[in-house]
């Protein structure tokens, strides 16, 4: 019996019915298959339209503030990791996602779904039109099959298991044709080989991006595919793609160095480093519902998410890196002197209990010693303790956090520079603005997809994978250099355990809130570390174990179409 999904069956007038999307020649909501043959311009109106549906608000289930797919994307794809800290319980469906609470009816959830596959419509209908023999079809025929292979790439990391949980594990409906009817969840593998044929064919049809980097190349084409290669653990494959996406160009070539690093996020649209983004203009402010927003305060914004504990232990092994002074905002008191914040463990059921419980100043003999006197008037003791030493499952190197045992508790415990704490909330504000500043507008960014740092950074991993660490240091080490830090030899891993590991973190560092962490954690089947301050569940995640590693099959899909719901909803 055939039966039509409500989201992947719809007419490509409504696909349209977008106000950015810039169409000159024919009102948005006329435009149709009939309309595009008979115009030369036609498909650029359609990939135009595909790259604003992104980021324009859309009505879902009548709401529309804030419901925008980029700000869903990265918040869908970051929060549930381990590298940031959520202040605060908040109304925002975020915290669903921060708190592995997920359903079916959220409207991120829904959204997100919901365009993606109006996108791939809209890809298709191009796809479908243009004739790839003619020279002047090639580049706009690439841009959509790139964006149908990164929509559904989207789709297969968000709402089913990773690759490397095994080929023949439900995946998403693939759509490569506007005329699809039935619906069915096709194989993860399958999932993932249409993607390949996708980037792969966007990359030969594709040359220089049109314009910025809000549009495609053949460069962004390769980078994505060697995301993918990655994810399907054929390194050979990934090292092949990066190497042809370099064409013989020095990695450090591609990346942005010392003061046009700092300032990368807010000139990204324009910076030879990144491959795609979202791009946004002046007109694109969503103020207090940007993907920024939830980051950064400066007036506007909410300012709820911070970075966690561990990667700020791991920035501060080198406290000279550029993204630890570029990208990260402590809101300091201007209160002199070192403070010692203590964090209570939290107890079974206990969300409200891992904030910071007390805050004095630290005690410092001078001789490497430290302590603090408690709530009771008694002196603390602060213990140095390693941590993440050994194993490839701790995918760290070493690093040193603080503790002390506190009234009977043994509790983590930070020494900062006096940073103010959320009122109310009991956490240190420390911002981050890898999605602000664009135009000098702290809510303004043109949300980065995919840049060069990332993909040296996949054949990095896949050097290390594939047992070649000297080169897998390499790349490791261009990053590095670019950051201001020391650098690493096989013969000196600083003491890391592997070369593995040396590349997760450099990954974790590097590319920290842009989408990454919570799919190279869950790919590779490690524990996420979350037994830090804030309103996220206090707690290691196993992902192979956790139910809602995955988000739940929208509830206006799952009842239409008659496709199966991921388990645990």
């Amino acid at each position: 019996m055939k039966t039509k999904t409500l989201y992947l069956a719809v007419a490509l007038g409504m696909m349209l019915g977008f106000s950015s999307c810039n169409l000159d020649t024919f009102p948005s909501d006329e435009l149709n298959s009939d309309l595009l043959l008979q115009d030369p311009q036609g498909a650029e109106y359609i990939m135009d339209g595909v790259y604003a549906i992104l980021k324009d608000e859309v009505d879902f289930l009548g709401y529309a503030s804030g419901n925008c797919y980029v700000r869903h994307y990265f918040q869908l794809s970051e929060f549930p990791a381990d590298n940031i800290c959520l202040s605060a319980h908040t109304t925002d469906p975020l915290y669903e996602a921060t708190a592995y609470s997920m359903n079916d009816g959220l409207k991120n959830v829904g959204t997100l779904w919901m365009v993606a596959y109006k996108g791939i419509y809209m890809t298709n209908t191009v796809i479908e039109t243009l004739d790839e023999t003619k020279e002047d079809s090639k580049q706009l025929l690439g841009e959509a099959y790139f964006m149908r292979g990164l929509l559904h790439l989207h789709l297969v990391t968000l709402y089913a298991l990773p690759y490397s949980y095994g080929r023949d594990n439900l995946g998403v409906p693939l759509r490569t044709s506007t005329s699809s009817e039935v619906t069915v969840r096709n194989p993860v593998g399958e999932v993932y080989d249409q993607i390949v044929l996708d980037l792969r064919k966007a990359a030969d049809l594709m040359g220089k991006s049109r314009g910025n980097a809000g549009y495609p190349s053949k460069e962004a084409a390769l980078g994505v595919l060697s995301r993918v290669y990655l994810y399907m653990e054929k390194y050979d494959d990934c090292i092949a793609t990066v190497e042809e996406a370099l064409n013989g160009a020095a990695p450090d070539s591609k990346l942005e160095q010392g003061v046009n690093y700092a300032a990368y996020f807010a000139n990204a649209k324009t910076s030879k480093e990144t491959l795609f983004c979202i791009a946004h203009e002046t007109s694109d402010d969503r103020g207090q519902s940007s993907t920024g927003s939830m980051y950064l305060k400066d007036g506007i914004g909410w300012g709820e998410v911070y970075p966690s504990d561990p990667i700020m232990y791991l920035y501060e092994r080198h406290p000279e890196d550029l993204r630890y002074n570029s990208f990260i905002i402590p809101q300091f008191s201007g209160n002199p002197g070192k403070k010692v914040y203590v964090t209570i463990p939290a107890a079974e059921g206990d969300p409200e209990t891992p904030h910071i419980k007390y805050r004095t100043n630290l005690i410092d003999d001078g001789a490497g010693n430290y302590s603090f006197k408690g709530a009771d008037n008694a002196t603390y003791a602060i213990e140095k303790r390693m941590v993440n030493g050994e194993g490839e499952k701790d995918a760290s190197g070493p690093y040193f956090e603080y503790h002390a045992n506190y009234m009977g508790e043994d509790c983590l415990v930070r020494i900062n520079d006096d940073v103010t704490l959320r009122t109310g909330y009991t956490i240190p504000m420390i911002f981050i603005n890898k999605f602000s500043y664009q135009d000098g507008n702290p809510m303004l960014s043109s949300p980065v997809m995919c840049r060069w740092a990332e993909v040296i950074l996949n054949r990095a991993e896949a050097y290390a994978r594939s047992g070649q660490d000297a080169k897998a240091l390499d790349d490791v080490n261009v990053i590095r250099t670019r950051a201001g830090i020391p650098t690493y030899t096989t013969g000196d891993l600083q003491g890391y355990s592997s070369v593995t590991n040396i590349v997760m973190d450099e990954r974790r560092m590097e590319l920290a809130w842009e989408g990454h962490r919570l799919f190279d954690m869950c790919r590779n089947k490690l524990p996420m570390d979350r037994r830090y301050a804030g309103a996220q569940p206090y707690k290691i995640v196993d992902p192979v174990n956790e139910p809602h590693i995955i988000y739940p099959i929208p509830n206006n899909e799952w009842t239409v179409s008659g496709i199966p719901q991921n388990p645990g909803y």
